[in-house]
C-alpha cells in the first residue's frame, strides 16, 4: 500500500513506520523536519515538508494514496495546562486534521481509508463502569477536545473515506510515553500509586497499538472509534504493585492527589482520574493482543522476556 502519515517521528510513529516498511508498504511521510534521517531497517520512509497548517506542495503526495495515518498533535502530559499550551494541544490536532481532510477535495484520486488519533480522554473521568466504543462522551477539557478531533476527521467520509478513530489510551514501552516517567521513582526505592488509588488505568502496549492500527488498515469492514487499550485494564494500585514487582522494587508511597495538583495543576487529573475501557471492538473483530494482561508486557519491556502461555518468545 501507498501511505501518508503524519506523526512519523514520535513515539509510536516511528515504531509505525518501521512496521509498514518492514511489511512492503511505501510510506510518505508529512514532517516539519525533511531532514531528519528515515531509514528504518534498511529501507526508506520519504519525507515531505509540510508545516501542519498551511496548503502546500505536500498535497501531492496524497494523489493516488490508499491511506493516511494521522497521528500529529503535540503532547498531553509534557508541560502544565496553561492557556496557551491548551491552546498548542488543541491547534496541532484540530488544524492538521481540517488540513489533511480539507486537501482530500481537491484530488481525484483519494485514499480511501483514513486512520486518525484520538484518545479515551472521549469518555472524560467515570466510575466503574465498562466503557467500550459505544459509551457517551464524558466531560471535560479532553473529552472536548476528542469529540472537536473525531469531528474533523468524519469529515473525510464525504469524500468517499473509510474513517477510524484510534480513541488510544496509556501506551507503554521503554523509550517514551508515561512508563519511564513513572519507574523513575521506582527505582530510586520511592515507588507507589497515585491516589486515589482506585482509578482505572486502561493501558496497551506499543506493539498492540501499531498492531491495532496495522488490522484496521487491511480491515475494510472496521470504521468509526476503536478503543486502542489492552482487553484487561487495571486500577492504579494494582498498576503500581505490578510495576514494582517486576523490577523488584516496593510501591510504598503513595503519591497525593494534592502534590498533583501544586505541580501540574489540570494536567494532574490525568494521573488522579481513569476510564475503565474496553477494546469491545477489536475483539469482536478478531484482533489477537499479543499482550492483553499487564504483568507479561511490562516484562517485555523492562526485562526481556514473558510469562509462560502468553504465546511471546523472549525477546
Amino acid at each position: 500500500m501507498n501511505i501518508v502519515l503524519t506523526g512519523g517521528t514520535g513515539f509510536i510513529g516511528q515504531a509505525l513506520c518501521a512496521l509498514l516498511l518492514h511489511g512492503g508498504h511505501r510510506v510518505s511521510i508529512l514532517t516539519r523536519n525533511a531532514e531528519q534521517d528515515f531509514h528504518r531497517h534498511g529501507m526508506s520512509a520519504s519525507p515531505v515538508p509540510w508545516n501542519g497548517r498551511d496548503p502546500g506542495p505536500w498535497e501531492q503526495v496524497l494523489e493516488g494514496a490508499d491511506a493516511i495515518i494521522n497521528l500529529a498533535g503535540a503532547s498531553i502530559a509534557d508541560a502544565r495546562w496553561t492557556d496557551s499550551r491548551k491552546q498548542l494541544i488543541t491547534d496541532s490536532r484540530i488544524l492538521t486534521t481540517r488540513l489533511l481532510v480539507g486537501a482530500l477535495s481537491r484530488y481525484s484520486y483519494k485514499p480511501t481509508t483514513l486512520i486518525s488519533a484520538s484518545g479515551i480522554g472521549y469518555y472524560g473521568a467515570s466510575d466503574d463502569r465498562r466503557l467500550d466504543e459505544g459509551a457517551a462522551r464524558g466531560h471535560g477539557f479532553l473529552a472536548d477536545l476528542c469529540r472537536a478531533w473525531e469531528t474533523e476527521a468524519l469529515r473525510a467520509s464525504d469524500f468517499g473515506a473509510r474513517v477510524v478513530l484510534l480513541r488510544t489510551g496509556m501506551v507503554l514501552e521503554r523509550d517514551g510515553g508515561a512508563l519511564p516517567k513513572m519507574l523513575l521513582p521506582f527505582r530510586l526505592f520511592a515507588g507507589g500509586p497515585i491516589r486515589p488509588g482506585n482509578q482505572w488505568v486502561s493501558w496497551i502496549h506499543r506493539r498492540d497499538h501499531i498492531g491495532l492500527i496495522q488490522w484496521a488498515l487491511t480491515t475494510a469492514t472496521v470504521s468509526g472509534p476503536i478503543n486502542a487499550v489492552a482487553p484487561e485494564p487495571v486500577m492504579m494500585k494494582t498498576f503500581c504493585e505490578i510495576l514494582g514487582r517486576v523490577v523488584h522494587r516496593p510501591s510504598w508511597l503513595p503519591v497525593p492527589e494534592f502534590a498533583l495538583n501544586v505541580l501540574l495543576g489540570e494536567l494532574g487529573t490525568l494521573m488522579t482520574t481513569g476510564q475503565r475501557v474496553i477494546p469491545a471492538k477489536a475483539l469482536a473483530g478478531g484482533y489477537a493482543f499479543h499482550y492483553p494482561t499487564l504483568e507479561p508486557a511490562l516484562h517485555a519491556i523492562l526485562i526481556g522476556t514473558t510469562r509462560q502461555g502468553t504465546g511471546e518468545e523472549d525477546s
